[in-house]
């Protein structure tokens, strides 16, 4: 089976979609059915693909996307050019690595599209106005034009059943992110000047669910509280957003910046270095659509603290403490620090049902559930002949 997973994005540093595309790749690659993964990036993604997705399986193929920067480029991009990439690359499924515009009928094999939240409905701060109605345009066009929509999360199905209850029924299903131990951790800190102090460590983007404001504050009440060490650092790990603004002018005018470590673009190996080094996780998130960062902070024996979101508790399960964002969180955030600082480092908790093997597995059987309704409805559109005569023109070589 070729499997062709497309992620190509403005984003010139890794983040969750290309880390969930990558991940697909890597649990696919556990499958003798796989014959082959083609990957496309976009040109100024290349070189932390590569980094990531490294490996010496021949059957892995990195491609690059001929794609603009513009959001008019990357979309057209999509909708354009990638039904015919696809099938030079002679797929048997096209995976979309988020909602993308999609054209219907043009592909010639089922295509899935990863449905990692509905953020352009639940968090239109996210986005602004007017960008919020065109995501919310294309989000529902291209999950009305997919053959089958793979939700990342039990609560992201369920946000989808709220919205868009006919698809949810009809092509959606759940596999969740691959989460497993990372084996390769960077020998060195990617902290500058870091000399052994305690850090607290979040993962996550400058965006408005993520709530980093709130972890300012939180943070700041630490340091006033003189109950840690005042070398404790908080360490940022995220890309720049629309709350890039108001996070920099917080830490001008509260007085912390110095404490305060804003990291992008870091390597697999150096985040791995922070989950083991760090003394607690802090996810204060509004909403998310699957909790990558809990999880892989779990698997490397960290205590999390966290907000109470149907999300991190899917993930987290009792292993972590959760606080309901309501009027006295910040307090009760401060408390669950100082409380866990006592307390020692956790063991690692494993996750065997986010391990490679079992989501390949089900990515397999949606992939070959999709293949057999084709085959049985003898869909010329799905399953014609498809050119062999010439390589890809448009998505180079590895």
């Amino acid at each position: 089976m070729r499997v062709v997973v497309a992620f190509a994005s403005f984003s010139r540093h890794i983040s969750g979609v290309q880390r969930h595309a990558i991940s697909v790749a890597r649990c696919l690659l556990t499958r003798p059915e796989i014959s082959e993964v083609h990957l496309i990036a976009a040109p100024w993604q290349l070189e932390f693909v590569r980094d990531a997705a490294s490996c010496s399986d021949e059957r892995l193929h990195v491609h690059t996307a001929e794609i603009g920067s513009g959001v008019v480029s990357r979309n057209l991009w999509y909708y354009v050019e990638l039904p015919r990439i696809a099938a030079e690359l002679r797929a048997d499924i096209v995976h979309i690595a988020y909602p993308s515009p999609l054209r219907r009928g043009a592909f010639r094999c089922p295509t899935v599209v990863s449905l990692h939240d509905l953020y352009p409905y639940d968090i239109p701060e996210n986005f602004g106005r007017p960008k919020v109605l065109f995501n919310q345009f294309v989000l529902r066009q291209c999950l009305r034009s997919a053959d089958a929509i793979a939700c990342v999360s039990e609560s992201t199905l369920s946000r989808l059943e709220q919205i868009e209850p006919s698809l949810a029924s009809g092509k959606a299903t759940v596999v969740s992110n691959s989460v497993e131990p990372h084996r390769q951790v960077s020998s060195h800190s990617p902290l500058s000047g870091w000399q052994g102090q305690p850090f607290l460590l979040c993962i996550a983007q400058h965006r408005r669910n993520k709530n980093i404001l709130f972890l300012l504050r939180v943070f700041k009440r630490l340091l006033h509280s003189s109950q840690i060490d005042p070398e404790t650092r908080l360490v940022i790990v995220g890309i720049e957003g629309p709350e890039t603004k108001d996070i920099l002018q917080f830490l001008d005018q509260a007085g912390v910046a110095s404490r305060v470590t804003l990291l992008r673009g870091i390597s697999e190996e150096e985040l791995h270095w922070c989950y083991q080094n760090c003394e607690l996780l802090l996810a204060p998130s509004i909403i998310e659509g699957f909790g990558l960062p809990v999880a892989e902070a779990l698997l490397a024996g960290c205590r999390v603290i966290c907000s109470d979101i149907p999300a991190f508790r899917e993930v987290g399960r009792d292993n972590c403490q959760y606080i309901s964002l309501d009027s006295a969180a910040e307090q009760k955030f401060v408390n669950a620090v100082l409380a866990a600082f006592r307390q020692p480092r956790c063991e690692p908790v494993p996750l065997p049902q986010l391990s490679a093997p079992v989501i390949a597995g089900e990515y397999l059987r949606l992939y070959q559930s999709l293949l057999a309704r084709a085959s049985t409805a003898q869909a010329p559109t799905l399953r014609s002949p498809i050119p062999t005569s010439h390589e890809p023109s448009r998505a180079g070589g590895d």
